[in-house]
């Protein structure tokens, strides 16, 4: 892996707490070696000495961690089950629910959760917690700005009832806001929150490495209450579900046995 690469690594971990170990390795090599040879630097070592001192350089080194592709609805079919088959379900047990969006990125899959809850079950006690490891996205998702191609999903009455169009941009409303609370949050180093009706993580475990995917899952399954649900990706089905105390509720949606 080249002595210099793994010295990176471990100052990386030391300053930001990211275990790069626990990424895919030559992906995730590819794409740092790319960043670092457009700014310039030969080396890792002076590219790190440049992210010491640099604050955007830093940030953006971040955000080239945490792949930001989003949009509202991302794969629709899979939010019609949630709305009429996973979300009635969860309430059949409670009128309060709490679902956390799990790495977040730039918040259109909050937004879309606080959408549903919004159209769909006005009359119920729905919280969501969001979370991300990158500052920086965080704070576009709490500003809820988007451009029109974000939301090609969304039904034109819903674009109209949710935001106001501003310059060409599509900023969210208050009253959606107000459902979510954002966070910063590393999955692979901090701890859990507890009882949680609805997990939501896609498209984010696919850069992880299969050790990582493990422990994800296991702190997953104990993050959520008794019959709680796992929403994921199209390329992050889990093969054997039951050894974290899961089972298949429909396709990308496990359930907490």
């Amino acid at each position: 892996m080249g002595e210099e690469y793994i010295d990176f690594m471990s100052q990386i971990k030391h300053k930001l707490g990211i275990d790069l170990n626990l990424y895919k390795e030559a992906q995730m090599k590819r794409r740092l070696t790319s960043l670092r040879n457009k700014r310039g630097y030969l080396d890792f070592s002076s590219y790190y000495k440049a992210l010491n001192k640099e604050e955007n350089l830093l940030k953006e080194f971040v955000d080239r961690l945490t792949i930001n592709v989003s949009e509202f609805y991302r794969n629709p079919k899979r939010w019609e089950v949630l709305k009429n088959k996973v979300l009635p379900q969860l309430l059949k047990n409670s009128n309060k629910l709490t679902l956390w969006s799990a790495a977040c990125s730039t918040g259109e899959e909050p937004y879309s959760l606080a959408i549903m809850a919004s159209e769909h079950f006005p009359n119920a006690d729905i919280k969501i917690l969001a979370t991300d490891i990158d500052d920086n996205v965080l704070s576009k998702a709490s500003q809820g700005f988007y451009p029109e191609k974000a939301l090609k999903e969304l039904p034109p009455s819903f674009k109209k009832k949710y935001f106001t169009v501003k310059n060409g941009f599509y900023s969210v409303n208050d009253s959606l806001k107000r459902q979510i609370t954002f966070k910063k949050h590393n999955l692979l180093a901090d701890s859990y929150p507890k009882n949680i009706d609805l997990i939501v993580c896609r498209n984010v475990l696919i850069y992880f490495t299969d050790d990582a995917k493990e422990i994800i899952y296991q702190r997953f399954s104990n993050a959520l209450k008794k019959e709680g649900a796992l929403f994921v990706g199209s390329t992050e089905q889990i093969f054997s579900p039951n050894q974290y105390d899961l089972s298949l509720l429909d396709t990308f949606f496990y359930q907490k046995s």
